[in-house]
């Protein structure tokens, strides 16, 4: 059992709470049950290590399963270790360390997507879980983000997406003007959603949303800049029907998603 908070390994792990170690050593930390639960189950192979207090790990018999199934071994350790490994006051008794799964754009655009989200400089953490949390549960097949958009990785992406970062693909580092270029080539409709936009409404009664689609999604602070809207097909606003003066940039990734995706399946059929 690991017992030293001060042990080089110890620290290894706690240093994944920053970007430049992830950056340098190409793994991630998983926080919580959730999170590794996931990760057993849809990328076994990305998965290191793995840490739990004794107690943690008595009360979550699926992991115990799962990790064995896939030959995955279990480092004990006490709770200030764990304490101390963690980006979180709390963990829950157990967190993995993996490897950084990104998949490329072109791959991306090569398995003929229906749906994807570009993220173009989304800069909060819990907003680019969301959208990625989002994208998953309405069937997107990819989420790319370009510009200075959040590393995915940041512990507090990876606790937002719940899990969802392991279910889709997900490319990293990409320059905005090439992507719309690959999903042109692709035959993929960009939309930008934008407070300046056409009603989306309207744009959903034309038949705009029924195709293969892709969502451009822009800063928090100041959406997207000319020069990316420009690069849209079309430009598109939710409609306010309350009082409210904006939707949160996740809110509205939402319901743009979700509005392709009942599109496209009353379409399809589906």
């Amino acid at each position: 059992m690991l017992e030293n908070p001060r042990s080089p390994r110890v620290r290894a792990v706690a240093k994944l709470t920053k970007r430049s170690a992830r950056t340098d050593t190409g793994l991630f930390l998983l926080e919580g049950p959730q999170a590794v639960r996931e990760a057993l189950s849809y990328r076994p192979d990305a998965v290191v290590e793995l840490f739990a207090t004794p107690a943690g790990w008595e009360k979550h018999p699926d992991l115990r399963t799962a990790a064995a199934e896939h030959d995955v071994e279990v480092e004990f350790v006490t709770e200030y270790v764990l304490g101390a490994m963690a980006d979180t006051v709390t963990p829950q008794g157990v967190i993995a360390v993996a490897r950084q799964i990104p998949t490329s754009v072109r791959d991306i655009f090569a398995a003929s997507p229906r749906l994807i989200a570009i993220c173009e400089e989304v800069r909060d953490p819990g907003n680019l879980g969301t959208i990625i949390r989002a994208a998953d549960a309405a069937g997107a097949d990819a989420v790319v983000l370009t510009g200075r958009t959040v590393d995915p990785y940041n512990p507090k992406v990876v606790r937002s997406t719940t899990g969802s970062l392991f279910h889709l693909p997900v490319s990293v580092g990409g320059d905005l003007e090439d992507v719309v270029r690959r999903a042109h080539e692709a035959e993929i409709t960009v939309l930008a959603a934008d407070v300046k936009g056409d009603d989306l409404l309207q744009a959903r009664a034309e038949g705009v949303l029924s195709g293969p689609t892709a969502w451009l999604f822009g800063n928090e602070a100041h959406g997207l800049e000319q020069s990316s809207l420009d690069l849209a097909d079309h430009v598109l606003k939710l409609p306010i029907f309350g009082r409210a003066e904006s939707l949160n940039l996740a809110t509205a990734a939402s319901v743009c998603l979700y509005e392709s995706a009942f599109t496209q399946r009353a379409v399809d059929g589906r």
